[in-house]
């Protein structure tokens, strides 16, 4: 991405007001007629229209972008807000893939970790999603009150993911 678009981009988001997101639509659409195959575009205006409550129409963004070759720590979020998003709209299993799959490229994401637990509640399997946040907090945090007790909660983590997949079979 060239520096003019990146500071386009930059200036249309210091602005942005997450409860009114018609003006950063507005600001973003001149510059998709501009760069309609540009991965980062479509994923900012993904975020853009996301943001605001119109998630069926993100989503083809978001797809876009990722089929465009969005990469890097954008890449990342878009898994992220693209899981969700489909989340949101009640496509559980979907939302599930696209959890699976982000750890692969992205295995230190805590933020990825927590929303597919997130997935894993909204599909019922409200062990795992616990049993998936204590492995987050034992791998990710650093504290001498939880060092103590990560083989507890590794343990415990996965005897509540062995519950739900007992119940799967």
């Amino acid at each position: 991405m060239d520096e003019i678009l990146e500071a386009e981009l930059a200036r249309i988001f210091a602005a942005r007001d997450r409860q009114n997101m018609g003006p950063t639509i507005a600001a973003l659409l001149p510059i998709y007629e501009r760069h309609p195959r540009d991965p980062r575009v479509l994923y900012e205006l993904a975020g853009a229209y996301d943001t605001a409550g119109e998630e069926a129409t993100a989503l083809g963004y978001y797809e876009r972008a990722m089929a465009e070759g969005l990469d890097g720590d954008a890449l990342r979020r878009c898994y992220l807000q693209y899981g969700s998003t489909l989340r949101n709209l009640d496509r559980i299993e979907e939302s599930i893939e696209v959890f699976a799959r982000a750890p692969v490229q992205f295995p230190e994401s805590v933020a990825l970790g927590a929303f597919e637990a997130l997935t894993l509640h909204a599909a019922g399997r409200v062990n795992t999603a616990l049993g998936s946040l204590l492995i987050l907090l034992a791998d990710h945090v650093q504290s001498e009150d939880v060092d103590r007790y990560k083989p507890a909660m590794r343990g415990n983590a996965s005897e509540l993911i062995a519950l739900d997949a007992a119940r799967s079979t």
